[in-house]
């Protein structure tokens, strides 16, 4: 990922775009097909000359160019013919983007497989779900990954979509009104690249492409954070149901060697929110002045490399994170059981209510039991539960066991994974 955002690379892509706009000239009559051929064959760089020129001359494209000319020589007048800068760089950026877009692509179905591997193993994993951060009704660890593994599909779809929409290119001219070039050279050289021409550029290709492209981007991040905030909650010490894999001679603390941090986990916490900086930076680069100004560019060329590289790890991270994921049954079944199987209330509610007492009534009743045995070292509210008179007088002790059953909550469970074909 990182050598698509070099400036060898840069280079090599506004090569593609000048050499494709040539072909497209030639091909319509435009200029010579042999000074074409030449400039084909003789066409090169070298990143260190154009840098060298820029420091003279100021502009970044002129000093490409006149490196560019140092190798074709005369053939070298038909290279950027009736064109603008930006015609080139607004349309070499496309390509990297989607250059960029494919890598993604590519590790997050790596990331879908690691997340689809463990919800199977997991599957019938039974743990406490939480609300609020309070023990609330059971799910299974399976479950749980069934979520992520959603959420990443639908981050999928959306960059599948986006890639059509930032594919476009522009070969219109100084603010967009192809004066000097015909606009068949636009969609003979976009084609050519593999690119769509934009419906209605000015001397730029409009922002919002971009914008959008760095908040989905964003967006795939938020949902990363969200697993790996998920996983530093699972490994507190007090409830380590889940851990990072802890590599042998890894060291956790300087201090105190007892320590095993989630340190990747909090790593893709705060690249994240690296990310959704960058967003806001990218929606402020779409109001520029009349046809363009160049107030973008400079954002862009650090924004547009970051959200790259950094999305490219961040999902090398969780996925390597997710396939070696540390995951503890004993423990997980252990913190569902605290205060004898309290999170299991709404069974007992319900049951006394389908008996025919009033919900108010038997609220009342379960949640003073509850509580009971929330606020008690040793709290065990089925044990309260079975010997308040109110509620053996509904419910048998076979009907009222089976409220504490943690099957019953996962009844329907595999309806969820059919949806999602695990």
């Amino acid at each position: 990922m990182g050598e698509l955002w070099t400036d060898t690379y840069k280079f090599k892509t506004w090569l593609q775009v000048e050499l494709a706009v040539c072909e497209a000239q030639a091909e319509l009559g435009a200029i010579p097909e042999a000074a074409v051929e030449e400039i084909k064959a003789k066409a090169n760089f070298d990143p260190k000359r154009v840098l060298e020129i820029e420091t003279q001359v100021r502009h970044d494209m002129i000093a490409f160019l006149t490196n560019v000319n140092e190798y074709v020589g005369d053939a070298g007048r038909y290279i950027h013919l009736g064109l603008t800068s930006s015609d080139v760089l607004d349309t070499a950026l496309a390509l990297q983007l989607v250059a960029s877009l494919d890598i993604i692509l590519e590790r997050l179905e790596q990331l879908c497989q690691a997340i689809r591997y463990q919800a199977q193993q997991h599957r019938h994993t039974v743990m406490i779900g939480r609300s609020h951060g309070i023990h609330a009704e059971p799910i299974t660890f399976g479950f749980k990954l069934a979520g992520w593994l959603a959420e990443v599909c639908r981050n999928r779809d959306r960059l599948v979509h986006l890639r059509s929409e930032i594919a476009v290119g522009k070969i219109s001219g100084a603010v967009g009104t192809y004066a000097n070039i015909d606009p068949r050279v636009e969609a003979i050289a976009a084609q050519k690249l593999g690119l769509q021409p934009d419906n209605a550029s000015t001397q730029i290709i409009s922002r919002d492409r971009h914008a959008n492209y760095v908040q989905k981007l964003a967006l795939l991040g938020a949902s990363i954070e969200r697993f790996a905030l998920e996983i530093r909650n699972l490994q507190k010490t007090d409830l380590l149901e889940v851990e990072e894999f802890f590599a042998k001679g890894q060291k956790g603390s300087s201090a105190m060697p007892h320590k095993r941090n989630p340190i990747r986990s909090e790593r893709l916490t705060g690249i994240a929110r690296i990310l959704r900086s960058h967003a806001i930076a990218a929606l402020e680069n779409v109001a520029l002045w009349h046809e363009r100004d160049i107030s973008h560019s400079s954002v862009e060329r650090v924004i547009l490399p970051d959200v790259c590289i950094l999305t490219h790890f961040m999902l090398v991270e969780i996925s390597d994170l997710v396939k070696k994921l540390l995951v503890y049954p004993e423990n997980m079944k252990r913190n569902m059981n605290v205060y004898g199987g309290v999170v299991f209330s709404q069974r007992v509610l319900l049951a006394l209510v389908e008996k025919g007492m009033s919900r108010e009534d038997a609220y009342g009743i379960v949640q003073s039991c509850a509580h009971q045995a929330w606020n008690q070292a040793n709290g065990n509210f089925q044990d309260l539960i079975a010997k308040d008179s109110r509620v053996t007088s509904q419910l048998s002790s076979e009907e009222l066991e089976a409220c504490f059953d943690p099957r019953h909550h996962l009844k329907h469970l595999d309806e969820v994974y059919q949806r999602l074909g695990i």
